[in-house]
């Protein structure tokens, strides 16, 4: 290729892998071992060849990170020029776990690690700018699907239940209220058994009537 010709553009797929815990919205970033940005931390993701889908790269790249499959994803947007370095397009994408069912890489290089979205550093090719993004389609969602679903196991409790949306929300929520209007929804249901938290008195379990997406 001469100088005059311009560099093909690369086309890469990133998964912003959101997950609650010890009460925290918190996201997967992996700690680069190449140039650029040695060093920082960014989010997983990696350059599409072709060979697979754009869905199916990202479900990929989601097995790879956290040992699971049958997640919450879900394509957030395209963005270009996020790396300054070289022409490209990044397909962006987003998935909720349930942290029991993650099981991060052990590896001494590209280290993945959980860290709080209220607290990040600043991070690799404007990914702080994507997480944004993929918190503010979390939390709109909260509104008007069961997206909560991919964050929790299938049994919880309606405390627990809260906990995630309010973690979510960054604020607390009323109890009683919140209690109320996520029984009106029919989005869950009790599965009849019961769990002792504490000293406290055993509190009822629940569970999604689906564990696929609904739209109120």
């Amino acid at each position: 290729m001469s100088a005059s010709e311009p560099a093909h553009p690369i086309v890469a797929t990133i998964v912003v892998i959101f997950a609650i815990i010890d009460g925290a919205l918190q996201v997967l970033l992996v700690r680069r071992s190449a140039d650029p940005d040695r060093g920082r931390w960014a989010l997983p993701g990696g350059r599409w060849d072709g060979s697979a889908t754009l869905d199916q790269a990202a479900t990929a790249k989601l097995v790879e990170e956290t040992g699971a499959r049958d997640l919450y994803l879900e394509q957030l947007f395209t963005a270009s020029h996020l790396d300054a370095t070289q022409p490209g397009v990044a397909v962006a994408y987003f998935a909720l776990v349930e942290p029991a069912r993650v099981r991060l890489r052990t590896t001494d290089e590209w280290v993945p690690a959980w860290h709080r979205v209220d607290a990040l550093p600043e991070l690799a090719f404007r990914n702080n700018e994507l997480i944004a993004h993929a918190v503010d389609r979390v939390r709109a969602k909260l509104d008007y699907t069961n997206i909560a679903y991919g964050l929790l196991p299938d049994a919880f409790t309606l405390r627990e239940l809260q906990t995630t949306y309010e973690a979510i929300l960054g604020t607390p929520l009323d109890r009683r209220n919140f209690r109320k209007r996520m029984l009106a929804t029919a989005l869950i249901a009790p599965t009849g058994d019961q769990r002792r938290e504490g000293a406290h008195r055993p509190a009822l379990l629940y569970t999604f009537t689906t564990r696929e997406p609904v739209f109120l």
